[in-house]
């Protein structure tokens, strides 16, 4: 993901394929597109839904190869920062490849295989194949990991001016980058637990990815690029940290189905208590729909080192609820449940 141009021409309403991810300056035109992306507010009242009605979250079961082996040589269950660490690495050089490259070479390495007679060698040259076109499916033809239209559908309309935003879990750290566009003028504070995605997933994000956002002196649209935000990133555990109520948006992306249960109400805590008064809690998780449990099946070798759920938006929802948050808007996106909360 490294590029050696820093900036390059964009044009509103721009979209464009990359070698390792699609470019996305296009906005709404009507209301019907707009719920194409998100659709907000499915439930009325809160306190009617149940978890006899709804169910709970799907488990993911199916494990990657670096964890199983792992856990075989060393007889006991992988610690949670390593398969972290392992996760990220994994998840990194997905969005490192060149990906048009990366499927002439595999259907080459496939059709070579053949040659072979070989069962075990086809169905390894085989896996990987389809393996890289769902990823450019995914993520550079559909777009649907950074979701950048549904994204910024999900943050518009808070009431804050040049906001501190708080990013948990940050990873590479887009959807602080998308507020900060949306709304400029702020600082941004990434916390991840490991250095990793500080020195490689943030440091590496392509510095020529344009993010729409809006003109403070204007009003209209703005193009941004990753130098144009203040941001500081923090490599440390969640628990750790000495900040106290003091930002206007704590974020979350991929966070709380990470957790059992027995932990839902702590990590729900860890976003309120750095939350100004009236400040707003962002959260997205995965979707718990046919094509989300195929991806991470065919994709458990890249995706699968740790605890992961996938839910509805309605069970996602009602974690929040029972934990204490006011929601304003929820709803969700290509991929991702979305929900706008504040405080009790």
């Amino acid at each position: 993901m490294i590029e050696t141009a820093v900036h390059r021409p964009v044009t509103l309403g721009q979209t464009e394929k990359m070698p390792s991810y699609r470019m996305d300056l296009r906005q709404y035109k009507n209301q019907k597109e707009y719920e194409k992306f998100v659709k907000v507010n499915t439930v009325n009242d809160w306190s009617t839904v149940s978890w006899n009605d709804i169910g709970k979250p799907y488990e993911v079961t199916s494990f990657s190869k670096d964890k199983l082996d792992w856990e075989k040589e060393h007889g006991e269950t992988l610690p949670v920062h390593t398969s972290w660490t392992m996760f990220n690495q994994s998840f990194h050089e997905w969005f490192s490849k060149d990906v048009p490259a990366e499927i002439h070479e595999k259907k080459g390495a496939f059709f070579h295989s053949l040659k072979s007679f070989k069962p075990s060698e086809v169905k390894v040259a085989l896996g990987d194949y389809l393996r890289i076109h769902l990823w450019n499916y995914v993520h550079r033809v559909q777009d649907g990991i950074w979701d950048p239209r549904g994204k910024r559908a999900l943050f518009e309309g808070l009431d804050v001016q040049k906001p501190r935003i708080l990013f948990l879990g940050a990873a590479e750290g887009y959807e602080a980058m998308q507020l900060s566009a949306m709304y400029p003028g702020g600082e941004v504070v990434m916390v991840d637990y490991d250095a990793f995605c500080r020195d490689a997933r943030y440091a590496e994000f392509p510095e020529s990815y344009p993010f729409l956002g809006k003109n403070p002196s204007t009003g209209g649209e703005k193009v941004y690029f990753k130098d144009d935000f203040n941001i500081s990133y923090v490599v440390d555990d969640i628990r750790n940290l000495s900040f106290g109520a003091e930002f206007d948006i704590v974020l979350s992306v991929g966070l709380l189905e990470h957790f059992p249960d027995s932990m839902k109400a702590e990590v729900v805590e860890w976003h309120r208590k750095f939350l100004k008064p009236g400040g707003y809690i962002v959260m997205t998780t995965p979707r718990a729909q046919l094509r989300s449990k195929l991806y991470y099946e065919i994709m458990a070798d890249v995706m699968n080192h740790t605890y992961r759920e996938l839910m509805t938006l309605e069970q996602m929802g009602l974690y929040l609820y029972e934990n204490g948050l006011d929601i304003m808007k929820h709803g969700y996106i290509k991929v991702h449940n979305g929900i706008v909360a504040k405080a009790k």
